[in-house]
């Protein structure tokens, strides 16, 4: 099994307006081992589901001024509340009653007084249904997760390669160049190999994703930068200049993190700078932290542009359609980008630069 989750006790909602059904209900839940929240009206139940999140609610139809039909279509009508089961309660009911409640969408019903047998059959059945659906839908939303982040990281080492091996089918190459191209088909390789072991071999044993921890030599990053992608803008007419400090500096994020996100923010400028200037610069920021930054001299981004930048799925306009670039782009980068710095506590925004340009800032603590 891919992923396992802790059994947790089931979250019950009970809604009625006499207190001594309240009690009854609370005393016979509780002892089956649930967390159970009481509540002496329709609206006060309604308004203590987004604190509570219920796993099932116990709904009384018969109260005054918001009965529970009214509840009902009350839950049915919001995205939060729509999937969560309800059982009604009654003391007296009918075949239209009981055609009316199911219409409105309650899985089941429990007649009162309680009985203990009954009460626990019924709430046990429709809690293990609701879990087991809980657990579907998170395992079908993680296993996604891990299909968007290999996709991701796969896509810039794949373009390397594809950018390097046409340049030596083309025979453009230099003869003392080729050597230097063999060399990243082979690096890119590795690093696509090195992904696909951590997120298919190493996270398929854990519950989640854990971030890695570790630390990185920021100046090594940038000139890991420059090795892989140097040759390949120049030759786009993208002239790379790299500023360093002269002394290493070391940031409490692995390198490897830094440089999938260095390399995607390089291929980024390829997509939507062309011919432009791009540099790399490492320098100190807020006091304790050191700073990369990945600057493009092209034309920039409007407004509606930087608002849409750190939104999954979406992908600005490429002037380079048709590209490698464009068909192997995905409209997750900058989304999980971002998203990763920050989950190994580093900051991630983007500037505007003085001259039009683009510029994207990954902040990190000093190690």
């Amino acid at each position: 099994m891919l992923f396992q989750y802790v059994k947790e006790p089931g979250r019950v909602l009970v809604i009625d307006d006499q207190q001594a059904n309240l009690d009854t209900a609370r005393m016979l839940l509780e002892a089956e081992g649930y967390l159970v929240r009481c509540e002496v009206s329709g609206r006060q139940g309604l308004d203590a589901i987004p604190e509570f999140k219920p796993d099932l609610i116990l709904l009384d139809m018969m109260m005054p001024g918001m009965d529970g039909f009214d509840v009902l279509r009350e839950l049915r009508e919001q995205q939060l509340t729509q999937r969560i089961p309800v059982l009604f309660v009654t003391a007296a009911y009918d075949d239209m009653t009981l055609e009316r409640a199911f219409d409105l969408g309650v899985v089941d019903f429990v007649a009162r007084p309680y009985r203990r047998n009954e009460l626990r059959a019924r709430v046990n059945a429709h809690l293990r249904l609701k879990q087991t659906n809980d657990r579907l839908q998170r395992t079908a939303r993680e296993r996604e997760e891990v299909v968007n982040l290999v996709a991701h990281d796969l896509k810039n080492p794949l373009s390397s390669i594809l950018f390097a091996t046409q340049m030596l089918r083309d025979g453009s190459v230099a003869p003392e160049r080729i050597g230097r191209y063999y060399e990243i088909i082979q690096d890119a390789g590795n690093d696509a190999v090195g992904y696909i072991h951590d997120y298919l071999e190493q996270r398929a044993a854990q519950t989640q994703a854990v971030p890695q921890a570790g630390r990185a030599n920021l100046t090594a990053v940038a000139e890991w930068i420059d090795r892989r992608y140097r040759e390949r803008l120049e030759q786009t007419g993208m002239p790379l200049t790299v500023i360093k400090p002269p002394e290493p500096v070391t940031v409490s994020i692995a390198e490897q993190v830094l440089r999938q996100v260095g390399e995607n923010l390089i291929t980024n400028a390829l997509k939507y700078a062309p011919n432009a200037p791009v540099e790399v610069a490492v320098h100190a920021g807020a006091p304790g932290y050191w700073r990369l930054r990945v600057t493009d001299h092209g034309p920039g981004l409007t407004e509606s542009q930087q608002r849409q930048l750190f939104k999954p799925f979406v992908r600005l306009h490429s002037q380079r359609q048709g590209s490698n670039d464009e068909r192997l782009s995905s409209g997750l980068g900058l989304s999980l980008a971002k998203r990763t710095i920050e989950s190994h506590g580093g900051q991630m925004w983007y500037e505007r630069g003085s001259d039009g340009g683009s510029s994207f800032v990954i902040e990190a603590g000093a190690a």
